[in-house]
């Protein structure tokens, strides 16, 4: 499947480096904000899945900028330690603190926990009228039910993540790996024929367009 991103607020370069470092090994997307003033506007263009964040930031503090971020999970990671200010920045907003130094393994465990809770409370995604349950692999088209075959709801779902994006045919095959592991490149062509028909009947809309020697996008 794609790689969750997460985003490092955080203006010490080094320990931001050694982050990224570590996330990246361990098959994550990185971003980084330096200071608190930058980190609305790094979210805006690209929303991350999780943050890490400082609190001593140069522009707004990272206690001053947990306020303004809804919807994504952040693991505050600072050295300030006090009981106090721990429990008002979780009532603040932040799903989990973590203190430096910190324990790598710890930290990774922690990643992994809140961005599983983030997958299981945000079960339906959408995109221009197609919506995909991921609890029931249940699919819609303008409400109107559209079966698909657990390949096809893959390869949807797999060009769902990133709409502007061209996959290709080999890139496709290792998002799909998880939900699908008995889908060969051999057949992948057929499938998503098969998807693009069923996804066209229902509305009359080619969603998905062949980007020739390259692969396959959805149509904006």
């Amino acid at each position: 499947m794609q790689k969750k991103t997460v985003l490092i607020i955080d203006d010490d370069e080094c320990i931001g480096d050694m982050l990224q470092e570590l996330l990246e090994k361990n098959n994550y997307a990185v971003s980084r904000a330096y200071s608190g003033t930058e980190a609305p506007y790094v979210i805006q263009n690209a929303r991350p899945d999780l943050i890490l964040l400082d609190l001593m930031l140069p522009g707004l503090s990272g206690e001053q900028l947990l306020p303004q971020i809804k919807n994504i999970p952040v693991i505050v990671v600072s050295a300030k330690a006090d009981i106090d200010g721990k429990v008002g920045l979780l009532m603040s907003g932040a799903v989990d603190y973590v203190t430096k130094p910190f324990d790598i393994k710890e930290l990774l465990a922690r990643i992994s926990v809140h961005l599983r809770d983030k997958i299981s409370n945000n079960r339906l995604i959408e995109y221009d009228g197609i919506s995909l349950d991921l609890s029931t692999y249940g699919a819609t088209v303008n409400n109107t039910s559209v079966k698909l075959t657990k390949t096809e709801f893959a390869i949807l779902y797999t060009l769902m993540q990133d709409p502007d994006k061209v996959f290709s045919k080999n890139s496709i095959m290792t998002q799909i790996e998880d939900l699908t592991p008995d889908c060969e490149e051999s057949s992948l062509r057929t499938h998503i024929a098969n998807l693009r028909t069923k996804l066209k009947k229902a509305n009359g809309k080619d969603y998905i367009q062949a980007v020739w020697g390259i692969g396959y996008k959805l149509k904006s």
